[in-house]
């Protein structure tokens, strides 16, 4: 399973940035995908996660209405729309996904350690 994680960077409070990440067909299409993040002294958590039968999202409560995550299945990849973005939301962010799990808020809810296939990280950093 291969997923390339890009997309991070700085940014200052309020802005938007866009991760992305890059999967294969095959595993875009049988699995969920989604994003983790661990922000500095902290457990990584699910962020956002995608179906991937139907599409259908789950996000963590504190990017609720932040953050959008899609999918494009001719670039067989996934996006992080991140908006009004907040000093918390600094965080090394991780594609991920763990067969056999299609569902996304299965994904999303599994502990970190429970997930078997991570992306390399890309650095978020929210700052003025």
């Amino acid at each position: 399973v291969q997923l390339q994680a890009s997309g991070g960077g700085l940014v200052q409070p309020g802005g938007s940035l866009r991760l992305s990440c890059a999967t294969s067909r095959f595993t875009l299409d049988s699995y969920a995908i989604g994003w983790f993040r661990q922000a500095p002294g902290r457990q990584r958590e699910g962020v956002s996660c995608i179906s991937s039968s139907d599409g259908t999202t789950y996000y963590a409560d504190s990017v609720k209405g932040r953050f959008t995550i899609s999918r494009d299945n001719a670039k067989n990849t996934v996006y992080l729309q991140m908006n009004s973005l907040k000093p918390e939301d600094t965080a090394v962010y991780y594609c991920v996904t763990d067969p056999p799990a299609v569902l996304a808020r299965t994904l999303c809810s599994r502990y970190y350690y429970g997930i078997n296939y991570w992306g390399k990280g890309t650095l978020v950093t929210v700052s003025s």
